[in-house]
């Protein structure tokens, strides 16, 4: 099942600028610091950087909470979502993965063992 809002990821053009500057932005420096992501954790919430995709509009992501990403993957297909990106490991036990819902909205799903889902409900 959905816990809630965990994880927004923005796709940037310069993954390190990006990540100084979000070091800024929120304050502190991120859990989570590799090539191919960075993750701060903000107030119980993500804010991801990934160094693909095309910034702007629709470029961010909103990824849900979930206990079992491939249980709540294939709950989403069952229910008329069309599987976008099936669901990996990202590093860190962190999984993820996309579906587009019957409208063609971006929807994404994100287990995430660092963060404590008791405290983020």
């Amino acid at each position: 099942m959905i816990q809630g809002l965990r994880t927004v990821i923005y796709p940037v053009t310069n993954l390190p600028d990006a990540t100084a500057w979000y070091d800024k932005v929120v304050g502190h420096k991120p859990y989570f610091n590799e090539v191919f992501y960075v993750g701060f954790e903000v107030g119980g919430f993500e804010l991801g950087l990934i160094p693909d995709g095309e910034p702007g509009l629709t470029g961010g992501t909103a990824y849900w909470g979930t206990p079992d990403a491939d249980a709540e993957v294939a709950r989403l297909v069952e229910l008329g979502a069309e599987l976008e990106s099936p669901v990996a490991d990202v590093g860190g036990g962190i999984r993820v993965a996309t579906v587009r819902d019957p409208y063609g909205n971006l929807f994404g799903v994100i287990q995430n063992p660092h963060f404590d889902l008791a405290k983020a409900r």
